[in-house]
């Protein structure tokens, strides 16, 4: 690390996120504030304030003494709340912060933006992306209420960085989760059936590696705004990538081999801008046939 916080805000602190975040701030020495809609009473940092982060009121005394902000707070998904509470929500949480964040004097701020930006997740369709391995020059296809919350995310974090000269990194997180959690239940989704984890690449992240890529983009030396993708080094499905596309997203242009189970997600940008690359991966036993597929993209 180059840049010592004084004291960074995580909003979002009660979350899978927030929460691995905060851990990694503790270990580090790094004063913390952490902001939820309510306290759980055990979140590992020095200060905590209850309020949501759409609520500029909570977000000022958040803020308070902080330098620094990592906005992890937002509704996580289209399903979980109308779609107005789920765009509006997300959208007015991000530029509370970051405004209130700014009008405070910081300058350095991490949000987490989400791969369904790219509109695959949650479409009412399958949609091709344009090309492989994505990147984060992939033209959107926003079709739901989510991925366009975080689109207007990415969007106010670009212009906070151009009106208040903040250095603001927006962090594409894949699904995350750990070994005890989600991951081995998807994994085993997966095997069964590879077709569905098309819409997310069958990607994947270590909730410990996304907490590592907060920490860093508020402490690497960073000016502007960046967007950038994440994503382990290989996939939760235990089939060959090559096959996986080939099956069920043939005619997409691949701009590079993906060879094994690799991540069909550039995260080169990362690599370069923040020195991140993720320590852990699913495991999961390789297999070279595929089971017949009951619906196959033609």
């Amino acid at each position: 690390m180059t840049r010592d916080p004084r004291r960074v805000l995580v909003t979002g602190a009660a979350g899978r996120l927030g929460r691995a975040t905060l851990g990694l701030l503790a270990g580090h020495g790094i004063p913390a504030t952490a902001l939820d809609l309510h306290d759980p009473g055990d979140l590992p940092a020095d200060r905590v304030v209850a309020g949501g982060a759409g609520d500029a009121r909570a977000v000022r005394e958040a803020v308070r003494g902080a330098d620094t902000v990592i906005h992890c707070a937002a509704i996580p998904a289209p399903s979980l709340g109308t779609p107005e509470e789920v765009f509006v929500g997300n959208v007015r949480a991000t530029f509370v912060v970051l405004e209130e964040a700014a009008r405070a004097g910081v300058r350095r701020a991490a949000i987490a933006s989400s791969f369904s930006v790219l509109g695959l997740p949650w479409a009412p369709r399958l949609l091709r992306p344009a090309y492989l391995p994505v990147d984060e020059a992939l033209p959107l296809q926003v079709a739901d209420p989510y991925a366009l919350s975080k689109q207007a995310d990415e969007a106010t974090a670009a212009m906070m960085a151009r009106r208040y000269d903040m250095a603001v990194v927006a962090l594409r997180f894949p699904l995350l989760g750990g070994p005890d959690d989600q991951f081995p239940k998807r994994a085993a989704a997966y095997a069964a059936d590879p077709g569905a984890g098309v819409r997310e690449l069958w990607s994947h992240l270590d909730t410990r590696d996304a907490a590592r890529a907060n920490l860093l983009a508020v402490t690497r030396p960073v000016t502007g705004y960046h967007v950038l993708g994440l994503a382990a080094a290989t996939t939760l499905a235990p089939y060959p990538t090559a096959r996986l596309l080939d099956l069920y997203l043939p005619g997409v242009v691949r701009r590079a081999t993906m060879p094994d189970r690799v991540t069909p997600i550039d995260v080169g940008a990362a690599e370069r801008l923040l020195g991140f690359r993720a320590e852990h991966a699913h495991p999961v036993t390789p297999v070279d046939d595929l089971p017949d597929p009951d619906v196959a993209v033609s």
